[in-house]
């Protein structure tokens, strides 16, 4: 029986070559995974920064959040 290219599993394997499927496309895989890591990053930055503003807006400026935050700590007071 046969099994691919491989007759014998006794021979030398550097002669056989690569046993998986997709040989020589690791390159172009690792650098779309790259390219996908850093789109991913930039959207989800601006996406918080958008949610950040929103809440800014909603709840008044940095000072005001400030007191609020000082205000909660029990640490404080």
């Amino acid at each position: 029986m046969s099994t691919g290219n491989v007759e014998s599993w006794t021979g030398n394997m550097a002669e056989i070559g690569a046993a998986y499927p997709f040989v020589g496309i690791e390159t172009p895989l690792m650098i779309a995974g790259v390219v996908f890591w850093v789109w991913w990053h930039i959207c989800q930055l601006r996406s918080e920064n958008r949610e950040l503003e929103e809440a800014v807006k909603k709840h008044g400026n940095a000072e005001s959040l400030n007191k609020a935050i000082d205000a909660s700590d029990p640490n404080k007071q």
